[in-house]
């Protein structure tokens, strides 16, 4: 009998690329959504790719209440991969108070509720950005947790904490917390991919809608920063890469592999790009230019940060593969997709 993993945000960007892999690893995954930053048309693409209809269920996970219910009705989940959560940097000074509500209510309540439901294992979505700005690159996972730049990263940090307290009050408790620089790109089918609500908060579909005509120009936030050419660095990891390590971390636990209860893996490609040369080399692998003005630094935005994954690699048995060209050609050819889908090219 296929194993049944619970993904909380399934729908989202990351989510959907997981809810992939999971099926093609032979996993019955069930995805828990409330749509507040995505799609329902994800759950067909996610079938065009597998073959396999989603199981899927609207519900908040911040609703105690619902999300009971839910485990009463699906018995027998093994594991939860949680990406429940709001992610704008940006947003998250503007709205502080939403990011602490959405992102620790969920987890929280999702904490409280596997005892109850015999849930043992949970993999947790985090972020680069638990480290703040690092003192010493490339960033490794004992590198130290800094004060967050914004509040989006002061709940994956207060995340990380609550996980770790509570695996050490239920000793059935495992968890294991990855960590991601910054996905980009989409599935090589163009079926599904990163698909944001009004102006894009993340850098690629920014050039993409961009590149396509949505957009007039590309805004780049600084060009005045310490780096070789002014703009911010950041480890840009493929997001189906990504979505395979959780697959292989769900795989660990279940598998009784873990070394302690709380294990913490840092995921990227180990290299850093700046933003200047993510653009010209979209420009490259996709001969499109993508006209561009700088604008004010933003809030929030750290200056560079890149990985170190050597400890992603030989102990969770996880390595980045696609190159990054062939990323922004997904991501390019999901774009497209999604213009003729609306009927705009």
């Amino acid at each position: 009998m296929k194993k049944k993993v619970l993904v909380t945000g399934g729908t989202g960007y990351i989510g959907s690329h997981t809810v992939v892999e999971l099926m093609n690893a032979g996993f019955t995954p069930i995805i828990v959504d409330n749509l507040s930053n995505s799609n329902i048309s994800v759950l067909d693409g996610i079938k065009k790719i597998t073959g396999i209809e989603p199981v899927f269920e609207n519900i908040d996970c911040k609703d105690y209440i619902a999300l009971d219910r839910f485990f009463e009705k699906y018995q027998g989940i093994e594991a939860i991969i949680n990406f429940a959560a709001s992610k704008a940097v940006g947003e998250s000074v503007e709205k502080p108070l939403l990011y602490y509500r959405n992102n620790l209510m969920s987890l929280v309540n999702l904490l409280e509720l596997m005892p109850k439901h015999g849930i043992d294992n949970i993999v947790f979505s985090s972020s680069c950005t638990v480290y703040g700005q690092p003192d010493v690159l490339p960033v490794t996972e004992q590198s130290p947790i800094k004060p967050a730049t914004s509040p989006y990263g002061s709940t994956k940090q207060m995340s990380e904490t609550i996980i770790a307290d509570t695996v050490y009050a239920y000793s059935n408790l495992k968890a294991i917390l990855l960590r991601y620089f910054n996905p980009i790109g989409a599935h090589p089918s163009g079926e599904i991919g990163e698909l944001p609500n009004g102006i894009p908060n993340n850098l690629l579909p920014y050039v993409t809608q961009t590149a396509c005509g949505l957009r007039e120009k590309l805004r780049i936030f600084g060009d005045d920063y310490n780096t070789e050419d002014g703009s911010c660095i950041r480890d840009f990891i493929n997001v189906v890469d990504l979505a395979k390590a959780h697959v292989v971390a769900v795989k660990r636990m279940l598998e009784n592999k873990s070394e302690k209860s709380v294990e913490i893996f840092n995921l990227g490609t180990g290299r850093g790009v700046s933003v200047f040369e993510l653009v010209s080399a979209f420009e490259k692998a996709t001969g499109v230019k993508v006209p561009f003005e700088v604008a004010p630094r933003r809030d929030g935005d750290i200056e560079k940060v890149w990985a170190d994954t050597s400890y992603a690699n030989e102990v969770l048995g996880w390595k980045a593969q696609e190159t990054l060209e062939d990323t922004l050609r997904s991501a390019w050819n999901w774009e497209q997709k999604l213009m003729s889908r609306d009927g705009n090219s």
